[in-house]
């Protein structure tokens, strides 16, 4: 691994993730995907006595060992009636210093990756590799916010916006980094 794959993989990695952070934190732009409920204490309450282990849980479910008959009955009785997908901890625990570290190497990790894929391309100039770069961050929405999304009913407006311009920033940087003379 070379100096610049280096330099160049590190400082990505922070321009995504000051992208997170603004996105998350500052702008919070994904809000709308963790609502407030007044009711929040009642039915913390309700699940820590009712959920036996961390997990999430898709709300109504059948048993593991259900039938192809019971599961048939089930889609046809649950359309239209309500249903939640909860993910369950019986504890807070908030490490936001091994978080942030998590998610600075996972970055440095990602960036790096897409500057192997990046060195591919002989071709590669500026504007291709901002391209490139967007097309990586949409392929990672599409495949995954946007896919649940078509399942479990969400708004995927923020990790599309995430996509473009945290991975447009990236592709922004590694254009002028990796092609520069």
């Amino acid at each position: 691994m070379n100096t610049k794959t280096v330099i160049g993989a590190v400082i990505g990695a922070i321009i995504l993730f000051i992208w997170q952070f603004l996105s998350w934190g500052i702008i919070n732009i994904h809000s709308s995907n963790q609502k407030y409920t007044p009711k929040q204490a009642e039915i913390i309450d309700f699940l820590k006595n009712n959920i036996g282990e961390d997990g999430t849980y898709f709300i109504p479910n059948l048993p593991p060992n259900a039938s192809k008959s019971d599961e048939e009955k089930y889609m046809i009785e649950s359309v239209g009636k309500p249903w939640a997908s909860v993910s369950y901890h019986s504890a807070f625990n908030m490490n936001m210093p091994m978080n942030m570290t998590r998610g600075i190497l996972v970055n440095i990790v990602t960036i790096w990756l897409l500057m192997w894929l990046l060195a591919k391309n002989t071709a590669s100039n500026f504007n291709t590799t901002i391209v490139s770069c967007i097309a990586v961050g949409l392929i990672g929405y599409l495949s995954l916010p946007y896919t649940n999304s078509i399942w479990y009913t969400s708004n995927t407006l923020p990790d599309l916006i995430d996509a473009i311009v945290g991975w447009g920033a990236v592709g922004a940087w590694l254009g002028y980094w990796i092609n520069r003379k």
